[in-house]
C-alpha cells in the first residue's frame, strides 16, 4: 500500500488523501456500535466507535484480512459536538485497534443512522495483498 500526498501539501493529521493498492478487495457494510446480537450496549459516541471498529475488524478477518489492509473508510455520525468533544479518546481507540496505519478517510454528518441509538456508523474498503 503506498500513500498519496502531491509534492508540497501539508500532510493530513489521522488520515492518508489518498492510497495505492493492488490484492484482493474487500468491501465492508456501514458497521454500528452493537454487539454480535445487534443490540447497543452505550448510547455515548466513544463506546460505539470502539465497537464499530471493532466490527468493521471482525468482518474484514472473515476475508483472511487485517486492519494495516483497510485503504478506505467512510464515517457517518449523527452527533458533531459529540464527535467533536470525544476526539482525543477516539484518537487512543483508533490507535489501539488501528496503530499508525490512516487510511483515505472521509468523515459525514448526517441527520440520522437507521439503527437507533447509533451515533456513529463505519464503512470500509480493504486491499488484502495477493500471496506470493
Amino acid at each position: 500500500m503506498k500513500v498519496l500526498l502531491p509534492g508540497g501539501w501539508k500532510a493530513p493529521v489521522g488520515y492518508a488523501n489518498g492510497i495505492e493498492s493492488s490484492g484482493r478487495m474487500v468491501f465492508v457494510a456501514g458497521q454500528v456500535g452493537w454487539n454480535e446480537a445487534q443490540q447497543f450496549e452505550s448510547e455515548e459516541l466513544a463506546a460505539q466507535f470502539e465497537r464499530a471498529l471493532q466490527n468493521v475488524i471482525a468482518v474484514l478477518a472473515e476475508a483472511g484480512g487485517r486492519p494495516e489492509h483497510i485503504c478506505r473508510i467512510t464515517a457517518y455520525c449523527c452527533d458533531k459536538p459529540a464527535y467533536l468533544a470525544a476526539r482525543r479518546s477516539l484518537g487512543g481507540i483508533w490507535l489501539r485497534l488501528m496503530g499508525r496505519h490512516y487510511p483515505a478517510m472521509s468523515m459525514i454528518f448526517v441527520s440520522d443512522l437507521l439503527d437507533s441509538p447509533g451515533k456513529i456508523e463505519l464503512e470500509a474498503t480493504a486491499m488484502i495483498p495477493q500471496e506470493r
